[in-house]
Formats: C-alpha cells, structure tokens, sequence
C-alpha cells in the first residue's frame, strides 16, 4: 500500500525543480477529499440532465408503435413517470439512510453483501459503462457536425473524431473541477429545458387555436394489441432511466436528508411534464403516421412549425447529449471511488488530487475503454447484451430497501416510503426482466454469461489475495508510478 509521506515527498521535491500550479480556486483549502458541492439546484441538474437525452428529440416512437393509438401512448407516458417516481422515492430512502455514495453498488453492497455488489461492478466497469458513454457520445457528435454537412450525410470517421473531442472534454472538465463540471450541467439542463420549450410552445399554441384533429378518437386505433403495452411501458421506463444518478454522488450532497428526496420528486415532475406535453405537441402537429415514418420527429416538428429554424434542433439535441455525457460520467467516476474504497477496485482509484480535490483516476478509468469501443467494439450489440441488467439490479437494490426494513429495523431513516412502493417498482424491473428473455433470450443469455464471469473474477481478485511476491512488488511500484502522475493521495476522512 502507498502511504502518503511518498506523495508529500515527490510533491516537496517539485517546489525546488518546477513551479507548482496554482490551486483550484475551487476547491476548499483543509483537508484533501471530496467537497460538499451538489446543492438543491445541482441535484436537480444532475438528475434531469441525465434522464432527459437526444430521444424525446429524436424518436420518441416506441411507446406509440407498441401501443397502437395516440391516447394510450400518452397514459403510458404518464404511468412510467409515475412508476419512476416510486423508483426514485425508493432510492430516496436508500439514499438518506445509507450516506454513502454510488447508488446501486453501494445499496446492494449493504443489504446482500460484496459478492453480488462485485458482480453488479464487474458488469458495469467492463461493458455497460463503457458502451452507454460510446452510444450517447455518438450522438452528440453526429449532430454537432449534422448542421455542417446539412443537407449531405455526416461521414464516420468525421462522427468519430468529433465523438473522440466531445468525451476527451467531458473527461477533462471532471477531473479539474467539481463545482465547473456542476455549473455546466446546470447550464446544459436549462438549454434542454429550452429545446423542449420551443416544441412545447408552439404545439399548444396551435392546439389552442383549435388543432384538434389528432385527438380526436385518440383511444382508438386499428392497431391496438394488449400484447405490445409491455414494451410500450418499456421504452418508457427506459426512456425516463437516470433518476438514480444523484444517489451515486450522496456524499458530496449538501444536507442530503432534505436535498436528496426533494431533487429526486422535483425532478420526476419536470420530466414527466416535459415529456407529456413534447408528445402533445407532435401529436397536435403530425399525426401518428407522420410521427412514426419521421427519422428525426423534432427536425420533422421544426420544419413544420418554425421553418428554417430546424437548423438548431441539431445543435440542441448535440447539447443534450452532452449534458447527459458530463452527467453520467459525474456519477460513474463516484461509483468507482466507491468501490476502490471498498477494496473491489485498485486503491488508487479511491484517491483525491491534491488541489483539484476531484477523484481524477476515477475519472479517467473509464477514457480508454470508451474510445477503444468506439472505434473497435460493436457497441449496440455489447447494448443489447447488457441493458437488461440495468433492471435486474435496480429491481434488487430495491429489494434491499425491503429486506433491511425487517433485517435492520434500527436503522435511521429520515425518509421513509410506504412499502407497497418499493414493492411494485420492484415487481415492474423483474417484469422488464422477464419480458427481455421472453421477446430476445439469445441476446439476455448473453447477458447475463458476460455479468456470471464475475463470479470466477470476484475469487481471484478479491477472495484470493495471496499473490506472489513479485507479483505484489510490481503491482506497487505501478500504484506508486500512478499516484506521484496523477498528483492523488488517499481521501481524510
């Protein structure tokens, strides 16, 4: 283990050879961890800015195709907002009575020990990570460059690099500064709030004005089919998924026990609001058919209702991928410092830069897996794969807010949900579950042989540390080379 006078060593040696940089003015003088900088506001942001992404934008068509009339499709929207917000009250609890950061791990880690808690880690590090930050990256830089190229198509290679930019500067901006990593997610929340302002406003406008049409008969449809609501109510939840991200970051909430509950319902209502009247305003504009048939349904809006105005959706919808990059790799970097700390993960992980006071090699573990998948890997398969776990876990760290209300009856809760809650958000993610065996059990077994391989790796990481001392000295020096690079040294506490 690397104990902190080799660091204060090094760091003594660089103030008689070259000129230590000036600290953060950011970052609190004292002790070296990491600071209580998420207020009510920031909570929020990280929240919506997370769960609000390109699809609302792009192809908010899933729950109307599996649903089969306009009427409908708009009762599901609001019956996963409602279904998320007892997720998110769930999580609320689990976050103001277990005060440590990242989320899911952290939880199951509590109440079913560090074995499954591994496997959820193992899961997320070497797949599911890395190809959800590759997705949205490549989002954001297909439409960043798509006003450039308009009306021509955008080349890969051009989407790769400008992806490549986009996650080198989300990486950047978390590694040098909590409080600007928080400011600009503030920021790119209000320009989300602002794209789905300028569909939101004129869609009612003319709905006032009497364009009716489309609601008209809107619970019926000739292809109604009790058979598709299951997926219907899939896209939705997942379309609302992100609610659980400040639990990831608990420990660097100001007054969680008020924050965290409070951000969470603030949060769900916007979204839900946001998300039910966007759809109001497509459907008050184009008709289901148009709206299925279109590529980009808030291009397709614009150009209906705004004119050339459409060339910024691009731009807005570039922001909100960005928004959602600079939001979950926030979360993700704590959940790695979590399980660094925890002993699941190498320790340097669970170090502080000195003056940055950002956990900078939690930060950056994941850049090279994301960029190798990006060119190398086949991300929407590796997708597919692995986003069924996301349900199977959330199902069971909720499960756990059950199981410890009769194991630790004693513990404080500040905030504390009725049962029947956390009972049937639970029984809705072993649903999706079960519905992604029944509808792809090729691609979910696949799955779920990627995450069981954490078994084997939990004894050999974990459980059996008697390794060669070689072996041992190596891996060392390696902690020590990293720790004097990056300028990190355990957290006080």
């Amino acid at each position: 283990m690397v104990k902190l006078p080799v660091i204060e060593v090094y760091l003594h040696s660089r103030t008689r050879d070259t000129p230590v940089p000036k600290e953060d003015p950011d970052s609190p003088h004292g002790k070296v961890e990491l600071k209580k900088k998420v207020t009510l506001l920031r909570g929020i942001s990280i929240i919506i800015g997370t769960i609000i992404g390109a699809g609302i934008f792009i192809s908010p068509k899933g729950i109307l195709k599996n649903s089969g009339s306009v009427g409908i499709s708009l009762v599901v929207w609001i019956a996963c907002g409602v279904l998320s917000l007892f997720g998110a009250l769930s999580y609320a609890e689990l976050g103001t009575s277990i005060k440590k950061s990242g989320g899911h791990y952290t939880y199951i880690l509590e109440a079913f020990g560090p074995q499954m808690a591994f496997i959820r880690l193992w899961a997320d590090i070497i797949a599911i990570r890395p190809a959800g930050l590759a997705v949205i990256s490549l989002a954001f830089g297909q439409y960043i460059l798509e006003p450039i190229f308009m009306p021509c198509g955008v080349p890969e290679i051009a989407i790769k690099l400008a992806t490549s930019i986009g996650i080198t500067s989300v990486m950047y901006l978390n590694s040098m500064s909590t409080s600007w990593t928080n400011r600009i997610q503030i920021f790119l929340t209000f320009c989300k709030l602002l794209a789905v302002a300028t569909i939101v406003v004129p869609g009612l406008y003319m709905l006032f004005k009497g364009e009716t049409r489309n609601f008209e008969n809107a619970f019926e449809g000739s292809n109604i089919k009790l058979s598709g609501l299951p997926l219907a109510f899939y896209s939705g939840m997942y379309a609302y998924s992100g609610w659980f991200y400040l639990n990831f970051v608990t420990e660097e909430v100001e007054n969680p026990e008020k924050t965290v509950p409070l951000a969470i319902c603030i949060s769900i209502a916007i979204v839900t609001s946001c998300y039910v009247l966007t759809n109001v305003a497509y459907y008050t504009v184009m008709s289901a058919e148009e709206l299925l048939a279109s590529q980009s349904v808030a291009v397709t809006f614009a150009e209906k209702t705004m004119g050339n105005f459409s060339v910024a959706v691009p731009v807005f919808v570039a922001l909100s991928c960005f928004g959602t990059m600079n939001g979950c790799l926030f979360a993700f970097s704590r959940m790695f410092y979590v399980a660094s700390r925890e002993g699941h993960l190498p320790e340097v992980l669970s170090m502080i830069h000195v003056r940055r006071h950002t956990p900078l090699a939690a930060v950056i573990i994941l850049y090279p897996m994301t960029v190798f998948q990006l060119f190398v890997g086949d991300i929407y398969s590796l997708l597919n794969f692995m986003s069924f776990l996301r349900w199977l876990f959330i199902g069971v760290a909720v499960l756990g807010l059950i199981y410890m209300r009769y194991t630790r009856p004693d513990m404080p809760r500040p905030f504390k949900v009725p049962l029947f809650i956390p009972a049937i958000f639970s029984l809705t993610c072993f649903f999706m579950v079960f519905l992604s065996l029944y509808s792809d059990p090729v691609n979910t077994g696949i799955g779920f042989a990627i995450s069981l391989t954490g078994i084997p790796a939990y004894y050999i990481f974990i459980v059996f540390d008697r390794r060669p001392k070689w072996l041992q000295k190596s891996l060392d020096s390696l902690n020590r080379s990293v720790q004097i690079v990056l300028e990190v040294i355990p957290a006080e506490h």
